[in-house]
């Protein structure tokens, strides 16, 4: 099959969508599949892999991109395209970032209520605001193209906020590689790390990988920590971030400073799942962590929020806990205390790990494949369709005229389909 993906940046060091993009790319050229990528640009990883690229200049603008996106695809002939979110000329629609609306009220939740409305009013007016709405117009047109959600909270947004019908719908959640994420490597990583890191083996260390840090709750993680009392030593370590300065000054104001690091962004982020005890993501809105299911996949409990569309694939007290409120540092915090109890992790990292395997990258792919699959035989199908009606004899119910009429008839639609 000859794939078309879409991506602003191929690049998996830059975030999730470029890690997930990057890593099916990969598993479509072990499978055999000729894969074109169209993209700004392209990280050093991409480097000897056997892909088509198509490099997309001089498009300032989101919307520029995505028209210039169209025009690269168009004398490609391919079998299936498919947009991560960026463009609009495709056949498979999968936006990783979820529902653009539903994450802005997200975030706008987390402003002052007094606040809410002139940041609204303001937000509407923002050229980068008006730019995801020229994309949308495009990005959702019912012109039969699937759409591909991370989860049922995403698929829910998608019907809500820009009325895709559900028979266009398609839920495939994410994937993790179970071989890279794994509790295997604690033998390799788990005690170096930790003396990097200053913390003793009998500390209970809890991990968040994050870049927008307010987003993902990590302000929420820094309150819970400054609240701590318990006896029993814990660490957190954020990994990643933006902006990391503005939250280790938060940190020190809480008093929680010498209870956590803040690494900024690595370039591996296995050791740290490997060092770890429990993984804690409260965040305000995800479509599909891929952070919790490597996690997961290494073993690890996890605590995040029901505003998560990976906490669907868990089950509350079996793998982790479940915050109905990610900005709620108390409940936070009872559920980091709960897993200072190393038998309750233990018990929980191998139901976490059981979980991980039951959605392996391996199986995304496939639910991927039948995507396109459906996709081809739809073609298929509807040019079987016009076939069939330009074969059928024009038949002219006025009299006498039948034969004439049936011969123009057919011409006329023949070169209308030509």
């Amino acid at each position: 099959m000859r794939v078309g993906l879409v991506v602003e940046h191929f690049d998996a060091c830059r975030g999730g969508v470029e890690q997930w993009t990057d890593q099916f790319a990969r598993a479509l050229v072990r499978r055999g599949h000729e894969v074109h990528v169209v993209a700004r640009r392209f990280g050093p990883r991409a480097e000897g892999l056997p892909i088509v690229r198509h490099v997309v200049k001089d498009a300032p603008t989101r919307v520029d991109f995505a028209a210039a996106a169209q025009r690269t695809l168009a004398p490609l002939g391919l079998d299936v395209v498919h947009d991560m979110g960026c463009g609009w000329a495709c056949d498979v629609f999968q936006p990783h970032g979820g529902s653009r609306i539903a994450a802005a009220e997200r975030k706008l939740r987390l402003a002052p209520a007094w606040l809410r409305p002139i940041k609204r009013a303001v937000d509407r007016l923002l050229p980068r605001q008006r730019q995801f709405a020229a994309l949308a117009r495009r990005q959702y047109v019912d012109d039969g193209r699937l759409v591909v959600a991370l989860s049922r909270r995403v698929a829910d947004d998608l019907m809500n906020h820009y009325g895709v019908p559900p028979e266009r719908l398609r839920l495939v959640s994410n994937g993790v590689d179970t071989a890279r994420f794994s509790p295997e490597h604690r033998a390799r990583w788990r005690e170096a790390i930790r003396r990097r890191l200053g913390v003793s083996a009998e500390t209970t260390l809890l991990l968040i990988v994050a870049h927008n840090f307010r987003l993902k709750g990590v302000p929420t993680l820094l309150e819970a920590m400054a609240r701590w009392s318990d006896p029993r030593p814990a660490h957190l370590v954020v990994v990643g971030g933006k902006r990391v300065a503005r939250y280790q000054r938060l940190a020190r104001r809480l008093g929680a400073a010498d209870r956590v690091t803040f690494t900024g962004v690595v370039a591996d982020t296995v050791p740290y799942y490997a060092a770890a005890d429990a993984y804690v993501h409260p965040t305000h809105y995800d479509p599909c962590s891929l952070v919790v299911l490597e996690a997961l996949a290494s073993s690890l409990p996890v605590i995040t929020s029901r505003r998560n569309g990976a906490s669907e694939l868990m089950a509350e007290g079996v793998e982790g806990f479940l915050l109905d409120e990610p900005g709620d540092a108390r409940a936070c915090l009872d559920r980091i205390e709960r897993l200072l109890d190393a038998p309750t992790r233990r018990r929980m990292g191998r139901a976490a790990r059981a979980l991980a395997l039951r959605h392996s990258f391996a199986r995304n792919v496939a639910e991927m494949l039948a995507v396109y699959e459906e996709v081809v035989a739809r073609r298929r199908e509807a040019e079987a369709r016009l076939a069939d009606e330009l074969a059928r004899p024009f038949v002219c119910w006025r009299s006498g005229a039948a034969g004439t009429a049936g011969r123009a008839s057919s011409g006329t639609l023949a070169k209308n389909v030509g």
